[in-house]
């Protein structure tokens, strides 16, 4: 897919690449879903399998799967013990999604579940060395508390778009996505259990480690 500028170009060139089955999965979700911005993409998709790589967790959870690509990236990261629970409330994306998971030679480190985590997650019984957030704005604060609940001492937590578009920093917006994603990013400033800084990577990637 076409990026934004030439500097963009110049990173993506001088990146590693993501791989033809991720490529096809990318463009496909250009072509036949709505809203495909939301897809990770090459760069960050590639960040993220290198921290999945860096921390060396044995289980994930993931907030948000829309057409798996991200879950993918990490689980190509992932030891062959690890596992990814990567969960998807719009149900109408589960056969799209389910296939190119399945389909993909790092599927089986991947279990997808159509539903949502703030109901299912604190029934599971497990604990997770790394969180990715990227599901509804709106719920970031109730997703983030739930994370931490599960999550080991020392663990991470990625949260996306934590920019929000730069919609964060203007006062006339006051939509409850905006507001959601500003309310997040406050909490987790003053939250005295974390440490955390914001990557200005395409929509805004926010990293918190557990005290």
């Amino acid at each position: 897919m076409s990026l934004t500028t030439p500097l963009d170009q110049y990173i993506a060139d001088h990146s590693s690449p993501e791989g033809d089955y991720l490529y096809r999965l990318f463009r496909a979700t250009h072509v036949e879903i709505l809203a495909p911005q939301m897809a990770s993409g090459h760069i960050q998709g590639r960040l993220l399998k290198f921290l999945v790589k860096m921390i060396n967790p044995k289980r994930v959870l993931e907030i948000g799967t829309f057409t798996g690509y991200s879950a993918l990236c990490m689980a190509e990261g992932l030891g062959d013990d690890g596992l990814i629970y990567t969960f998807e409330v719009e149900d109408e994306l589960e056969d799209f999604t389910r296939r190119w998971i399945d389909g993909s030679p790092h599927g089986s480190k991947v279990k997808f579940i159509i539903g949502d985590a703030l109901d299912i997650v604190p029934t599971m019984g497990e604990r997770f060395g790394m969180v990715f957030i990227d599901g509804n704005k709106r719920e970031y604060v109730k997703y983030y508390e739930m994370a931490l609940e599960y999550l080991d001492e020392g663990g991470w937590i990625l949260a996306d778009n934590t920019l929000w578009d730069g919609h964060v920093i203007e006062e006339e917006r006051q939509d409850a996505q905006t507001n959601g994603v500003r309310a997040f990013n406050d909490l987790v400033r003053n939250d005295d259990r974390v440490e955390v800084v914001i990557l200005p990577l395409r929509d805004g990637l926010t990293i918190i480690r557990k005290k």
